[in-house]
């Protein structure tokens, strides 16, 4: 059921020209919760997402400067996932226990890479970490959502992991660090050195915007594969991250 900002909203568009960009773009907000959803829990769902889309889309219906030298598409998806990820910092949609098991699966990365000198398999993890290779994957399949960087990542000591990196306000942001060259180079390298496999569902996932669904057609595996081959690739890559966030 559309909340009452949603439907004043709405009514707001409907006697405007705004009306027609809305409904032009109603494709693209899906295509755009669809993809969020597809890097969340299962408890996240994906209509809530479409839902506080399409209040982000109305509103930059009604707020677009055409004069402002800015693609409507690319004004609008700013404003979408703005809304959606807004929407995500209300709630704890990647449970604690997630969280400090995906930082375990970090360190055991992080010891086998400095000891054998190369990316560990599934099965050299799980025999790190002293867990059947099954229970090993589960644990991956659970950390669905974990992202590349947290603000923690930036505190000096690790006693607010609950710290929400979808802040709306970005003035004073730690993450302009992230825009610096020595980051990304440092995030190139550390794709570049994933294994063959998590490079590509990387590369599908991220520029090509395949969902999990089909990465895993391409692949010839199931969803439930790759999410879990997505989630030990982010693994990997904040060991080199966190490594350089250290320097900082």
């Amino acid at each position: 059921m559309p909340s009452p900002r949603a439907i004043h909203l709405y009514r707001q568009t409907q006697a405007s020209p705004q009306e027609d960009r809305v409904h032009a773009h109603v494709p693209l907000v899906k295509r755009i919760a669809y993809h969020m959803a597809s890097r969340l829990p299962a408890s996240v769902e994906v209509e809530d997402l479409i839902q506080v889309g399409l209040m982000g889309l109305m509103e930059a219906a009604r707020n677009f400067d055409p004069t402002a030298g800015v693609q409507f598409e690319t004004f609008a998806t700013q404003r979408i996932r703005g809304a959606m990820l807004d929407e995500l910092r209300h709630i704890d949609w990647v449970p604690r226990q997630a969280r400090r098991a995906m930082r375990e699966i970090e360190q055991a990365i992080r010891h086998l890479e400095q000891s054998l000198g190369r990316a560990p398999t599934d099965g050299e993890v799980a025999a790190r970490m002293q867990l059947p290779l099954e229970q090993y994957q589960q644990l991956l399949a659970d950390g669905r959502g974990h992202q590349l960087v947290y603000y923690e990542d930036f505190e000096q000591a690790d006693e607010n992991d609950q710290l929400d990196h979808y802040s709306a306000d970005h003035e004073a942001n730690p993450f302009e660090q992230l825009s610096q060259a020595g980051f990304r180079q440092t995030l190139i390298d550390g794709i570049a050195a994933l294994p063959e496999r998590e490079q590509l569902v990387m590369s599908l996932y991220y520029e090509e915007e395949l969902n999990l669904k089909e990465i895993g057609a391409v692949l010839g595996v199931s969803e439930s594969r790759v999410s879990q081959l997505h989630s030990q690739a982010v693994a990997r890559l904040r060991t080199r991250l966190k490594d350089w966030l250290q320097t900082r």
